[in-house]
């Protein structure tokens, strides 16, 4: 009886412990690889919906992407220029709205008549 009781006092804590605990984080390794990826990391950034991803040169040999951020209900989008091989936001800077016509566009218009 006493060996189950001391048996159970000794797992008890290790159960504890061991659901505690979370799996660890996937790190990745290695510079960025798609627009996929450098997108998710300036949504993350930023909060907003990445519309366009592109690739840059960027102070090294993996250089880097362009990722220009859509914000709803703001006035104003990001451009965030990513390192690709750290994979963190290099720079951010406000631009307008990407993926949509700004003010100073205006209207469309069809010329008829003309090749």
């Amino acid at each position: 009886m006493r060996t189950t009781s001391l048996a159970l006092a000794l797992c008890v804590p290790a159960l504890v412990l061991s659901a505690g605990t979370t799996k660890p984080k996937k790190h990745t390794s290695g510079p960025i690889k798609s627009s996929k990826e450098a997108k998710a990391i300036a949504e993350q950034e930023t909060g907003g919906k990445a519309v366009t991803a592109r690739r840059i040169p960027l102070n090294g040999a993996s250089g880097g992407w362009e990722v220009e951020i859509r914000m709803p209900r703001e006035t104003q989008g990001w451009r965030c220029i990513i390192d690709s091989d750290t994979h963190m936001v290099h720079s951010k800077t406000r631009i307008a709205q990407p993926g949509g016509k700004s003010k100073t566009e205006g209207p469309v218009r069809m010329i008829k008549g003309t090749r």
